[in-house]
């Protein structure tokens, strides 16, 4: 079968002639009907993040997939169904507690592999293996905005942890903060549009023309550009924010959110930094959690419940949302397309089968 792969010691994608797997017990053979292109890929690609599977010189991409159960194999999933994976597999040498507990999303990195990242294969070719409990299903009228369900899942997540941290107290957030346009950013506009917020805004540093821009005032919601008001300025040029949701990986923005936030604000933290050393007054910040009962929460990878709760919002999201924040569905033949990165660009996948 054909699988795209990155190569130990190169920096682009290649395809590869690999065996067609077979379900292990408890497995299911799911044909790939399509499967996404993110941040993380880059990164994986470039030798930026994550690692090659023990023992092995090449790694399967891909980690936002759905696709199609060919070999149900005596689970509870029958042939036919459209399913979605989920990205963690326990360590090689076994089980623990996060897995066993259902929680693999809240495992260190060293007590876990991600499929298409780190130490596992990932969805990226005509067919893959999944246990069935990592698998989940979704309506046959989503099959084609499936591979949406994982990086949703990854905001389900982190918003419930942020509520979660408000839950001592009535929180009812009016206001909300995404700093960053990507893809994930402006799916995560559109969830806090869904869940009421009554005035939202996106930070990105682009110039118009641009898609992004377009899909975020489409949504109702106000641009800001970074390079004219920075995050630590958003209060006096807009207002306080209940939330802040940070996907750049922009480090600073860890803590200029701490003061863009309204008291009683939580922030939520998804962008992996490089290390960087630089200045701030920790007193100052430490002052500003403590009086104004500000709060951060970190977030990494999502399990089986935020993909279920995924499935619901992706079915609620409007038709002109997924068609503008789509901006590319590239067969194998011109894989290479999905990986290209222009400033039409907002979200683009690999299509292996038809729908």
């Amino acid at each position: 079968m054909d699988a795209i792969v990155v190569r130990r010691g190169e920096t682009s994608p290649t395809v590869a002639d690999l065996p067609r797997p077979d379900p292990g017990p408890g497995e299911v053979l799911v044909r790939t009907l399509r499967v996404g292109v993110d941040g993380t890929d880059h990164e994986v690609i470039e030798g930026n993040h994550g690692g090659f599977p023990e023992g092995e010189d090449l790694l399967v991409l891909g980690h936002e997939a759905v696709g199609v159960v060919e070999e149900a194999d005596g689970t509870p999933f029958e042939e036919g169904d459209v399913v979605v994976p989920t990205v963690r597999r326990p360590p090689v040498e076994g089980t623990n507690e996060y897995f066993e507990r259902g929680e693999p999303d809240m495992a260190p990195p060293e007590d876990c592999r991600e499929c298409g990242i780190d130490g596992a294969h990932g969805f990226m070719s005509e067919y893959f293996t999944a246990p069935a409990e990592s698998l989940v299903p979704v309506p046959e009228n989503l099959a084609e905005w499936g591979f949406l369900v994982e990086p949703v899942s990854i905001s389900e997540k982190a918003i419930e942890h942020a509520a979660a941290s408000r839950s001592a107290f009535d929180w009812d957030p009016d206001a909300g903060l995404v700093l960053g346009n990507g893809s994930l950013g402006l799916l995560t506009l559109a969830m806090l549009d869904q869940r009421g917020y009554e005035r939202t805004y996106c930070l990105g540093r682009r110039d118009r023309p641009d898609p992004t821009i377009d899909v975020i005032e489409e949504l109702g919601a106000t641009y800001v550009d970074s390079r004219r008001t920075p995050v630590t300025e958003i209060p006096d040029a807009h207002e306080a924010m209940d939330f802040v949701y940070e996907a750049t990986g922009y480090a600073r923005h860890a803590f200029e959110c701490i003061e863009a936030l309204a008291p009683g604000g939580v922030g939520a933290l998804l962008g992996v930094p490089e290390p960087w050393e630089f200045e701030i007054d920790g007193g100052r910040l430490h002052k500003e959690f403590v009086m104004n009962n500000k709060a951060l929460v970190g977030s990494v990878n999502s399990n089986v419940s935020h993909f279920e709760a995924a499935v619901e919002t992706l079915g609620e999201f409007p038709a002109w949302f997924l068609d503008d924040l789509v901006t590319g569905v590239h067969d194998l033949g011109n894989y290479e397309a999905a990986f290209a990165q222009d400033e039409t660009t907002i979200k683009t996948a690999v299509q292996f089968s038809q729908i």
